[in-house]
C-alpha cells in the first residue's frame, strides 16, 4: 500500500470502525514489506520498502509513544486533532515513520 493512502485513511478516521480499518491497512502495508523484503532486502540504514523504519514491535511501539509524548500538545507542523480516534491513528502511524 502506498504511503499517501495509509495518510489518506489516517484523515478519515472518525470513529472506532474506521480505526479498525486504518490499523488493518496497516498491517496489511506491514505484511506486505516483509514479504517484499524477504525477497529483496533494502539497505539496514534505510526504511523498508513501503517506508517502515521499525521492523520490530519494541522499536515500533517506543517510535509511537515517542511521538505521542512528543506532540501532546501540538507542533509548529502538527495541529493534534479533536477526535481520538483519528488521533490514535496517528500515533501508529508514526510508530512506521519515525526512528
Amino acid at each position: 500500500m502506498p504511503r499517501s493512502d495509509l495518510h489518506d485513511l489516517v484523515d478519515r478516521v472518525e470513529d472506532e470502525k474506521s480505526f479498525i480499518a486504518f490499523v488493518s491497512a496497516l498491517a496489511t502495508d506491514r505484511g506486505d514489506e516483509v514479504e517484499q523484503e524477504a525477497s529483496s532486502s533494502s539497505s539496514p540504514y534505510d526504511p523498508g520498502v513501503n517506508g517502515w523504519e521499525n521492523g520490530a514491535i519494541e522499536a515500533f511501539l517506543e517510535a509511537a509513544v515517542a511521538w505521542a509524548e512528543a506532540s501532546i500538545n501540538g507542533k509548529d507542523t502538527y495541529k493534534k486533532p479533536e477526535n481520538s480516534w483519528q488521533r490514535c491513528a496517528e500515533i501508529l502511524l508514526m510508530g512506521k515513520l519515525c526512528e
